[in-house]
């Protein structure tokens, strides 16, 4: 039953897929089921009948290997195998065997075994019984987003230990969470961006029905989950597909990571745009983060990122779907807004410049990536903050080429923001904090900036309590493939930021991975409970005075007030109020500007002129003047 563009199979059914009428328990019993009908993979087509559909033209002759029983499979001319299965339960093992007698898994596998290379399993999405179905997301405006990963967010690394913790982040304040990629990638740990299973949740994490109860719960928790996805490459452990489809990839086009995907071949297309819907519609997510998309390269008339975003927007009119992006260009195109203010693309996109300038900003380190920010920081954070972008066409001193195009006409929730995240801190050779890096005296203050601006807020784990544990980059290869990336770690921080290459923790060593996972015991400490206060308040303050000013806020809306060394100010105007805000991280009082209102939030504390290390926060609402 491939799927045709029409919408997904959502509803009741007396019984899962896969039950036949003499297993009903009750002939009245119902069940909440959310199927993806995939084009690709392994699919319940009826009760214990299962559809396996492959696209391999670089094969002649492909076998399915089911419960250990080999049968070859169908081809057609344009390279599709298939084969129908009868009395097939849940859990039963497969994979593809090819002519030369290898053994592949499912690339559209909906779960594994254990391993990227062990065999797939037939899963049957509606075997699920949905807690809160009715859930349909909350709006974008209340949006303060928690990224995790799963494997390090608790002690036990998986979707159920991570659901204990929702009831902290809902009483904290937080809106969304936005989970690192968890499509089945080689090894049991890893940051999850190098995938080749793209539709299988990674079997270290938990079996498909455990992120289903993870999202679930959420969702009773008040609490929207995003996922974040990958689709501008694959892995180099387990990624099969140029041996089932070598046109699948663009021989002469590479990204930073591998082959470049060849999105103009139709199936190649439907793998990637299903993909997509897939997690949003099977999974119930709220939406997605789609990573660096700079490097999807499609020569297609429509390119295939607006083609995912416009069948979301078609197939699910009636739920609150958010879709981000990464891209390194400062590009608007795909985050247009109509008269109502409507992303009908992509709603928002992650602010690096934002989070580069502030890095600079509190610890003046200039090297790498930062260099473009190193000359006079504060203004860079305060046309961030005011504008957007910092670079909007401006030439890069790191690249000297322009970068980046205006982004006035960009409403500032259009904007994600963070002062750190995996990337950030992932990307030193020893994986610091920002806390660690700045001290508390800084990074206090810039918290408070960024949970009181306009634009969307993002935390990452442990942030709210002053988590102190690095998060470094950490692998689970083995072989050749293992000293090719400790190597090229270590070669990539020989003398970079005062690491010596030596220095540079070896990814794929356990220790590494373990130092990583958050101390939820400093929670019990003055200091952390102190830092969690301090975050609770501020999220309060932004639902209750900035959240209600957003449904109507619009571009051209920021302007920088004033700018000196460590010191800046800026202020935004809104149809329902003005927001102004400055900060001060410099080693002098400085004297505030005219920002009109009543001061909602001072720290430490509120005198006439600003101290250094300190942020003040003033709101007028529309009328308030008079």
């Amino acid at each position: 039953m491939p799927h045709n563009g029409t919408r997904s199979l959502f509803g009741r059914l007396p019984v899962s897929l896969n039950q036949g009428l003499d297993s009903m328990p009750e002939l009245n019993a119902v069940t909440e089921f959310r199927a993806f009908p995939k084009t690709w993979g392994a699919e319940y087509v009826a009760a214990g009948e299962v559809r396996f559909r492959l696209w391999a033209p670089g094969q002649e002759t492909v076998t399915l290997r089911l419960n250990g029983e080999d049968t070859e499979m169908s081809r057609s001319d344009d390279g599709w195998f298939e084969l129908l299965a009868t009395g097939i339960t849940p859990g039963a093992e497969y994979a593809y065997v090819l002519a030369d007698g290898m053994v592949v898994p499912d690339p559209a596998s909906r779960g594994q075994k254990d391993s990227v290379s062990g065999p797939s399993l037939v899963i049957d999405p509606t075997s699920y019984t949905w807690q809160h179905p009715e859930w349909q997301g909350r709006p974008w405006e209340e949006t303060v987003v928690y990224e995790i990963h799963i494997g390090t967010f608790t002690e036990e690394g998986t979707f159920r230990a991570a659901i204990d913790k929702l009831p902290h982040l809902a009483d904290l304040g937080i809106t969304m969470i936005e989970v690192m990629p968890v499509a089945h990638f080689g090894g049991n740990r890893g940051w999850g961006y190098d995938g080749v299973l793209l539709y299988a949740p990674h079997a270290a994490y938990g079996p498909p029905e455990d992120f289903k109860a993870f999202i679930d719960a959420a969702h009773g928790h008040g609490l929207t989950v995003v996922l974040d996805i990958v689709l501008n490459h694959f892995g180099p452990d387990g990624n099969y597909l140029p041996l089932l489809a070598p046109a699948f990839f663009h021989r002469q086009k590479m990204t930073p990571w591998g082959a470049a995907i060849a999105y103009d071949v139709e199936p190649v297309r439907r793998y990637i745009t299903e993909c997509a819907l897939y997690w949003l519609e099977e999974f119930h997510l709220d939406g997605l983060r789609f990573d660096a998309i700079d490097q999807i390269n499609d020569p297609s008339e429509k390119h295939v990122l607006i083609e995912v975003a416009e069948r979301i927007r078609a197939e699910i009119p009636e739920r609150a779907i958010h879709l981000t992006t990464e891209d390194a260009r400062n590009v608007t195109f795909l985050h247009p807004r109509d008269e109502d203010g409507k992303a009908p693309l992509f709603t928002a996109e992650w602010n690096d410049d934002l989070h580069n300038a502030v890095h600079v900003f509190a610890t003046g380190e200039t090297h790498a990536y930062y260099k473009d920010f190193a000359r006079e920081p504060e203004k860079l954070v305060a046309r961030a903050l005011a504008e957007g972008f910092a670079y909007q066409g401006e030439v890069s001193p790191q690249t000297r080429r322009k970068r980046g195009v205006s982004s006035l006409d960009q409403p500032p929730v259009a904007f994600v923001d963070f002062i750190q995240n995996h990337d950030q801190i992932g990307n030193r050779a020893e994986g610091e904090r920002l806390i660690e890096l700045a001290g508390a005296d800084k990074v206090k203050p810039l918290l408070a900036m960024l949970l009181l601006s306009p634009h969307i807020p993002l935390l990452f784990m442990g942030e709210e309590y002053g988590e102190t544990n690095p998060f470094l980059f950490f692998t689970d290869f083995h072989g050749d493939l293992a000293k090719a990336v400790r190597d090229g770690r270590r070669k990539e921080f020989e003398g970079h930021a005062g690491h010596g290459g030596e220095t540079v923790p070896d990814p794929n060593a356990r220790k590494t991975f373990d130092v990583c996972k958050l101390d939820w015991k400093k929670l019990k400490s003055a200091d952390s409970k102190d830092w969690l206060e301090f975050t609770k308040a501020l999220l309060k303050l932004r639902q209750d005075i900035v959240v209600p000013v957003l449904g109507s806020a619009r571009g051209h809306s920021g302007k920088v007030l004033k700018t000196d060394k460590g010191f800046l100010a800026v202020s935004w105007i809104f149809p329902k109020g003005t927001l102004s805000m400055a900060l001060n991280l410099g080693e002098k009082a400085q004297a505030l500007p005219d920002m009109p209102g009543k001061m909602i939030f001072a720290w430490p504390e509120q005198t006439k002129d600003l101290p250094p290390n300190s942020v003040l926060a003033r709101f007028e609402a529309v009328g308030d003047a008079a």
